[in-house]
């Protein structure tokens, strides 16, 4: 068992936080208790994942998307109400990471996506440089845009989106985790032979079948499942504390 303050110092000096312009506040977001003994880790602090952390007996939750974003209308009502009402209850403190979970090297979605599909990562592109460049870690090549799909497919257990079919052979993979539609034109210039993401807008499709660079949405929930859990558990290990991870299943 730790100090709240302990764990929220070593995440932030981790993380970096102060490095990004985000859409909202990263760090400790609900005060709760002020000694720590064990971390949920989810994707997002939804009701149903701040109830599985209470249940699992959790002081703390740490989630890629928290409760405040920008333009929000500041109201405590509705749904903002019940999520908030739970956690200050059972008097559990709520961590959310953002943009620097997506950009960590090591623990962020980005590094832990590209890790549990195979791939290293060689170089960086796009706004605050989120989005990866890469290629397989075994050096090979995947023989077409829907062998890629395949694989993600399998992998993510979730269906493809896929949009154009790029070169005869995929070697260059750009990807960036959540909603990084508007990446795929950095990626393209890049020399990126495939764009994996986790959404997809109206723009995009176009721009796959007119550029020759394969487009692929794998869910914007299901690229973003890796990244908490990692963090979650480096920070247990830090501190020795308990850790679990709670995923709650989204279709998006």
């Amino acid at each position: 068992m730790i100090d709240r303050s302990e764990l929220v110092v070593a995440a932030d000096a981790l993380l970096q936080p102060e490095r990004f312009r985000d859409y909202g506040p990263n760090g400790l977001q609900v005060e709760g208790r002020a000694r720590v003994a064990k971390i949920v880790s989810g994707v997002t602090a939804s009701r149903a994942l701040i109830e599985a952390a209470i249940a699992a007996g959790a002081d703390t939750l740490l989630v890629h998307h928290g409760l405040f974003w920008r333009g929000q209308s500041g109201c405590i009502t509705g749904w903002m109400k019940h999520r908030l009402a739970l956690l200050l209850a059972h008097d559990i403190n709520l961590l959310a990471y953002h943009l620097p979970l997506d950009a960590h090297p090591e623990l962020g979605n980005n590094a832990q996506l590209g890790l549990r599909l195979g791939w290293v990562g060689r170089a960086r592109f796009g706004e605050q440089d989120l989005g990866w460049l890469g290629e397989r870690a075994d050096g090979q090549t995947y023989a077409s845009a829907q062998a890629l799909a395949d694989h993600l497919g399998l992998m993510l257990n979730r269906p493809v989106a896929l949009v154009g079919q790029g070169r005869a052979a995929i070697k260059k993979i750009a990807w960036c985790s959540g909603a990084a539609q508007s990446y795929f034109e950095a990626a393209i210039a890049a020399g990126a032979d495939a764009f994996v993401t986790g959404e997809m807008s109206e723009p995009q499709a176009h721009l796959a079948r007119e550029c020759g660079v394969a487009y692929l949405a794998a869910g914007h929930h299901a690229t973003e499942r890796y990244g908490a859990p990692a963090l979650g558990a480096h920070l247990a290990q830090q501190f020795g504390l308990q850790h679990q991870f709670i995923d709650i299943d989204n279709p998006a």
